[in-house]
């Protein structure tokens, strides 16, 4: 019997696009805009750093009820699948530091700001792309695989 593996990264459907967009609008933009200066506070300082950079890192899921994405590998072992699911595999933590150090604490305020922006311009009609953005928060911020 051959083993042949099976990759995808899937997520979980969550809340269907009405949902999420309601949310956006009555709770997730004020919840959002709070859970960001909580975060760039804690980021100022060096002891409310991890915590900061999680409360980014988990902002789609604050402000848009975007559901966190897994790995799922599926192997056949002697005839009998086996499926593993975990979390994406991320970049070397060294190489997430420097690109925040550098990067990523400048350039995420200006890319949240902008989401900001686009959303209050538009009067809403901007929220698909509002939504796309806030979602590449974290990735923009240390580089986390979404």
């Amino acid at each position: 019997m051959s083993n042949s593996n099976y990759s995808s990264v899937n997520t979980d459907l969550g809340p269907g696009c009405l949902v999420r967009g309601l949310y956006f609008i009555f709770i997730g933009l004020w919840l959002g805009a709070v859970w960001i200066v909580v975060a760039w506070i804690l980021n100022v300082t060096i002891i409310g750093l991890p915590i900061g950079l999680l409360m980014i890192n988990s902002l789609p899921q604050v402000m848009t009820l975007q559901p966190a994405r897994r790995q799922t590998t599926v192997e056949v072992r002697n005839g009998v699948p086996v499926i593993r699911t975990e979390p994406i595999r991320q970049e070397n933590f060294f190489v997430r530091m420097i690109y925040f150090l550098l990067i990523g604490w400048w350039f995420s305020l200006i890319w949240m700001a902008l989401a900001w922006a686009l959303t209050g311009i538009t009067l809403g009609l901007g929220l698909p792309i509002a939504f796309w953005m806030f979602d590449r928060v974290p990735a923009l911020t240390t580089l986390k695989r979404m």
